[in-house]
């Protein structure tokens, strides 16, 4: 007996509101986009360039407290925040500190980084530093480009891949999908200001083959169904064709949103915006596949001649003799 999340035979109607759903797309991407444009990213070392300092001590964290010590230093925009984790003990107190590069420096010097330990050693003679990570102002600006080449690079090929085995609307419909996924995603991010590095931009790549795996998918049954059902108007074969891969559609959907869940919680905060990343994109890259994906091809239309073959394949020697 196999699971189905949906009963078979389902008729829901994707399409009744199409129009409606297109317009909650697109006024979530216009806030994304002015979120974006108005408070920016909360860069990571990796793209700000900078050196981020872990610590961990028994004491209670006091931002205040990490923040005096460190003023003397005169090291510029500094940023402290504590870290919560479930899989902390009880006495295990970590904290984050963040100090901008310094002008002129292509890397952090290793005295600075030194004079900021003795420092917070003064708060507690016992804190460590489990991880120390620098990255030069030029490093991060060349990294930025990089991840913008990469994400976009990956969106063209796929538009290519869709092109050659689908029809341009299939193609043109995958790829607005994408870039809606990518969009709210960056959105997200900037409106709740959560940390935004290389690991985020690998979350972006990962959720754009994710969502052309569920497009990919739905847009499989869609031919086969115009090929079967010649006389069928376009919504209906849409609206058939989506009912009949719910079911997988859900089902992957949960699984792997079960264990991102289990990571979200258990993996720690070191991955944790990397984990949130791919949960929200398996939430957008469904809803996208079903939504907008599919609702753009309803609004472009597909010719039904294309899936036609040639009366005559196979035929052009069938008079020779072997």
């Amino acid at each position: 007996m196999r699971l189905r999340l949906v009963r078979e035979n389902t008729t829901i109607d994707f399409f009744s509101r199409a129009r409606i759903w297109l317009g909650i797309s697109m006024i979530a991407m216009v806030i994304a986009f002015a979120s974006f444009l108005i408070q920016g990213l909360n860069y990571g070392i990796d793209f700000q360039g900078g050196t981020s300092i872990r610590t961990q001590s028994e004491t209670p964290v006091d931002v205040g407290q990490y923040r005096a010590a460190l003023e003397a230093l005169d090291l510029g925009d500094v940023s402290i925040a504590e870290v919560f984790d479930p899989s902390f003990d009880e006495n295990q107190h970590v904290a984050m500190v963040r100090i901008q590069a310094q002008e002129g420096d292509e890397r952090i010097a290793t005295e600075t980084i030194d004079q900021v330990k003795t420092a917070l050693r003064t708060i507690d003679p016992n804190m460590t530093f489990p991880s120390v990570e620098s990255v030069g102002p030029k490093v991060s600006g060349e990294l930025i480009q990089t991840a913008i080449l990469a994400v976009s690079l990956a969106v063209i090929a796929i538009l290519l891949y869709i092109w050659l085995r689908f029809e341009w609307q299939f193609a043109v419909g995958a790829v607005l999908a994408l870039c809606h996924d990518v969009v709210l995603t960056i959105g997200i991010f900037s409106e709740l200001q959560i940390k935004f590095d290389l690991a985020i931009i690998a979350a972006l790549l990962t959720i754009v083959g994710y969502s052309i795996n569920d497009t990919v998918i739905v847009f499989d049954r869609v031919r086969e169904n115009l090929r079967k059902y010649k006389k069928k108007d376009i919504k209906e074969v849409l609206n058939l064709s989506i009912n009949e891969t719910l079911s997988r559609t859900l089902m992957t959907s949960m699984t792997t949103m079960l264990a991102l869940l289990a990571l979200f919680i258990l993996g720690g905060d070191v991955i944790r915006g990397f984990v949130f990343a791919m949960m929200w994109g398996v939430l957008i890259g469904t809803y996208s596949s079903i939504f907008v994906a599919s609702a753009i091809l309803l609004v472009l239309g597909v010719k039904r001649d294309w899936s036609k073959k040639d009366p005559s394949a196979g035929t052009k020697y069938g008079h020779i003799d072997t």
